[in-house]
């Protein structure tokens, strides 16, 4: 199936792994988990609590829409896409067509699934730095937004719903 590429994004938390695998299994393409791009700097930054910032973000972007450019046949990749300035630079690397999931959510429902989360190198302490860092991109051209304190099923079928019909 050849579709536009596609980033789930959303603060840490919010689902963007379940709901991206999800929707490369659903079309059939190519799954880029975002996560795996950051360089080792980045990883090791947060795991230590120190919120990234707009430079230490540069590179790590370029190699998502970089990654979704090369997959001619359409992917789904993760990336928090915190800023409207990352989303209108992963617009311009990726290429035409780059739609956008934005998976939101509350702030005690992304408390508590971080809190219960294993293994992450994000710590929940490093929440309130991405929700403060967020720009909601309602009113972006090519976003879906989807509630994502939803159960899987729920949200997927918004989601779904959403880009088939064009939203």
């Amino acid at each position: 199936m050849n579709i536009r590429p596609i980033i789930v994004m959303g603060v840490s938390g919010c689902g963007k792994t379940t709901a991206g695998e999800a929707l490369a299994l659903h079309f059939g393409v190519t799954y880029i988990e975002g996560d795996a791009l950051h360089p080792a700097e980045n990883v090791a930054k947060m795991a230590g609590g120190t919120p990234l910032n707009d430079d230490d973000r540069w590179p790590w972007l370029e190699k998502i829409g970089a990654a979704l450019k090369t997959h001619r046949g359409g992917a789904v990749a993760t990336c928090s896409s915190l800023k409207k300035m990352y989303r209108d630079m992963l617009r311009a690397t990726a290429g035409d067509g780059l739609r956008f999931v934005f998976v939101k959510c509350s702030k005690e429902v992304l408390e508590e699934r971080m809190q219960a989360r294993k293994g992450h190198f994000m710590p929940p302490s490093l929440l309130a730095s991405q929700l403060a860092a967020l720009e909601d991109p309602g009113g972006e051209a090519g976003v879906v937004t989807v509630n994502g304190d939803a159960g899987h099923e729920e949200i997927m079928r918004e989601i779904i719903g959403g880009l088939e019909a064009g939203r």
